[in-house]
């Protein structure tokens, strides 16, 4: 009876134990994530003048270390003036958007993977689904709000976008860096064109909101239908 009474204590013991280090796996795990969520959210929290100051730097002609990289690579074999050419100021303009911008687009699509009810991928694996069925019957359509929260904060990016490139290249050469926002700030401020200034405004309002339209539209949703509304 000793000698089982103490197999049963070890047993427990073990058991006890092995729960102790779940517990601590989660728990290291879930830190881990936050780590992690924190770390990629870094770019999008930094100043926008400040990011746009770092990427214009990077690829500055003399200093910067886009065309170290791009030497070391055998890609260049002499320093290219980014800020110069209308076809190469865009490069780094749109990396330096894209960098800011990403970490808050992926967290959208994380917290909409993190909506959606494991049981379901549980209950199709069940039945014999395969990854790719679950991917386009689950994931893709559940995640379907998120991703049109995604586009309609992207477009007003687009729309709206002003100091990022303001301060890196001014909108030049010439205007081929000019966004719509900027456009519209030098008619309005620097050309003291008011009323076209005001117009402008109205039609990217318009074309902003015809564009969240087409995205309702295409993903197949309906926000006043009765599953929108719970």
């Amino acid at each position: 009876m000793a000698a089982h009474g103490t197999g049963a204590d070890d047993h427990l013991a073990r058991g006890a134990f092995s729960a102790r280090l779940d517990c601590v796996g989660i728990v290291s795990r879930a830190r881990s994530t936050h780590v992690v969520r924190a770390a990629v959210l870094v770019p999008w929290a930094i100043p926008t003048v400040v990011a746009a100051l770092l990427w214009r730097f990077m690829f500055d002609s003399q200093a910067g270390i886009a065309n170290v990289v791009l030497a070391d690579l055998g890609l260049l074999h002499h320093p290219l003036v980014w800020f110069v050419r209308a076809s190469t100021a865009w490069v780094p303009v749109i990396l330096a958007d894209v960098w800011k911008t990403t970490p808050f687009v992926g967290l959208l699509l994380l917290a909409g993977l993190q909506s959606i009810d494991r049981e379901l991928y549980e209950a199709a694996a069940t039945d014999g689904a395969s990854t790719w069925w679950q991917l386009r019957h689950i994931t893709i359509p559940l995640l379907k709000p998120a991703i049109l929260v995604a586009l309609i904060f992207r477009t007003l990016d687009a729309f709206r976008v002003f100091d990022l490139i303001y301060v890196m290249t001014g909108g030049g050469p010439g205007t081929s860096t000019e966004p719509v926002a900027l456009y519209t700030f030098n008619s309005l401020l620097q050309n003291l064109e008011f009323g076209y200034g005001a117009a402008l405004s109205v039609i990217i309002f318009l074309v902003t909101f015809g564009l969240a339209m087409v995205y309702m539209r295409g993903l197949g949703l309906d926000l006043g239908s009765p599953r929108t509304r719970r």
